[in-house]
């Protein structure tokens, strides 16, 4: 308990959960500070390639194995797993509508891929390694739980757009495009690749990061006060115990791969976290007649700031103590 509370209070003061709580106490006292759309896009973007370009590069370093293949098999079959164990969850907890809560069970399926950098920072200050194709698992799940919210709805009689041009949309999905994209740029590439363009990707990238947090904290802080009213407390208990549930189960695909400390803490932080970009585009499209308010409330206003504060340092001191033991 003592290593946690340590591993808390230094996260809780890195700069970048700062950054994340200053747009969050930002929003919720009605500031007028915000991020231009354009510049929180041109962050988007610049994250997904760094991100999926130094995971490629760890994959051609690391070679195909399989552990490899091990892991992205876990990381398809959770992603396609955890949506129904959030929608038994939220049909005991909430008496949200099924449309509502298969939307907000595919968003607990898939990931946020600013919650696996956060993790990946704090494994790097703490000089934990890890494997550097988990990226590679990070995209992997990006899309599958869409599919299990689109059968969620099929099984128990809703209607639902299921047409070829929806898993289009799905699987090129800009994110998703993005993140392989630049992923498979990485491995072809390799170290040299990484050498020439370093001072782009690398040293620049954790201040980035910053301000994409800031403007995370602003659109939190905004949904909360906005429709903090619609959730209801056991949606407010959804937010806060299926991240813990999903850690729960990437620990134990962690532990059955064989990964180490650092990757079983990347597993379990993807499992946990919740999806606020790929995910809420699919359901634009998919299950129209979904609430916003609920689940990009529930995903990035209180699961993001749980996963930031206190589920990073929890998954990062149970995995160091049970993979590492």
């Amino acid at each position: 308990m003592a290593d946690i509370l340590s591993l808390a209070a230094s996260n809780l003061i890195s700069p970048i959960i700062l950054s994340f709580v200053l747009g969050l106490l930002a929003a919720l006292a009605r500031s007028d500070l915000s991020v231009p759309e354009a510049v929180a896009k041109g962050m988007s973007i610049y994250l997904l390639f760094a991100i999926g370009f130094k995971g490629g590069v760890g994959v051609a370093a690391h070679g195909l194995d399989a552990k490899l293949v091990g892991t992205m098999v876990a990381a398809l079959a959770l992603s396609f797993l955890l949506p129904f164990i959030a929608f038994a969850l939220l049909g005991g907890l909430t008496k949200l509508s099924t449309v509502d809560k298969a939307a907000v069970a595919a968003h607990y399926g898939s990931i946020s891929i600013v919650t696996f950098v956060a993790a990946t920072s704090v494994l790097e200050s703490r000089g934990i390694m890890s494997e550097g194709y988990m990226v590679a698992a990070a995209a992997v799940m990006e899309a599958p739980a869409i599919l299990s919210a689109l059968w969620l709805i099929a099984w128990k009689g809703g209607t639902t757009r299921t047409d070829g041009g929806l898993y289009r949309e799905i699987l090129l999905n800009g994110s998703i495009v993005l993140l392989v994209g630049a992923f498979f740029i990485g491995a072809i590439t390799g170290e040299e690749g990484l050498e020439r363009i370093a001072s782009f990707i690398v040293s620049p990238f954790e201040g980035v990061l910053c301000l994409f947090l800031l403007d995370m904290g602003l659109v939190a802080g905004r949904g909360l006060r906005e429709s903090w009213r619609e959730l209801g407390i056991g949606s407010v208990i959804f937010g806060v115990t299926m991240p813990l549930i999903g850690s729960v189960f990437g620990l134990v695909a962690a532990l059955l791969i064989g990964l180490s400390p650092g990757g079983a803490v990347l597993l379990m932080t993807l499992s946990a976290s919740a999806s606020y970009i790929a995910v809420p585009a699919a359901m634009r499209v998919a299950l129209p007649e979904a609430r916003p308010s609920i689940y990009l409330t529930l995903s990035l206003g209180v699961t993001f700031p749980f996963n930031l504060t206190v589920g990073i340092p929890l998954y990062t001191a149970v995995a160091t103590s049970i993979a590492g033991g």
